[in-house]
């Protein structure tokens, strides 16, 4: 079939008959990178969670010095736990394929990313690779998606 023939065939299907690829309406599932942030998402949300169980449980846990951000630690705890939980619903929205889900997963995500900016005097080390896979969360969920057939 030459490319002018496929082209005809594709313009002149019903929406029924063309295909989608990871959005709100598909029925094909989701898209890689829609999964990936889906899962990821997952993951973060209960990381953030065990975060913010820890500053809540033990305020000695954590410590920095003179910072502009300094909040009590307990007050940390609960804002971690808040944006876990909110990654975690949003990653279930991302996974089931609603059509919100993409939408609060990037917020979500980027509450997380500042929230864990701020964070990075108190423990470094686990708030820069927190923040690295927020990024990737952005990036996936806010990539442009096109069919490998052009359309």
């Amino acid at each position: 079939m030459t490319v002018l023939n496929r082209k005809v065939a594709a313009m002149a299907a019903t929406p029924s008959e063309t295909r989608r690829y990871g959005g709100p309406s598909s029925s094909e599932g989701l898209s890689g990178p829609s999964l990936f942030a889906g899962a990821a998402l997952m993951l973060s949300g209960p990381l953030s969670i065990l975060m913010g169980a820890s500053g809540i449980a033990d305020d000695s846990l954590f410590a920095a010095s003179r910072y502009a951000y300094r909040f009590d630690l307990t007050a940390w705890g609960w804002i971690h736990l808040v944006v876990g939980l909110a990654l975690v619903i949003a990653g279930l929205g991302v996974v089931t394929n609603r059509s919100w889900g993409r939408g609060v997963g990037v917020a979500a995500a980027g509450i997380s990313l500042i929230t864990q900016f701020m964070f990075v005097p108190y423990y470094p080390v686990w708030a820069i690779p927190v923040m690295t896979l927020d990024l990737l969360i952005i990036f996936a969920l806010t990539r442009f998606h096109v069919a490998p057939d052009g359309r």
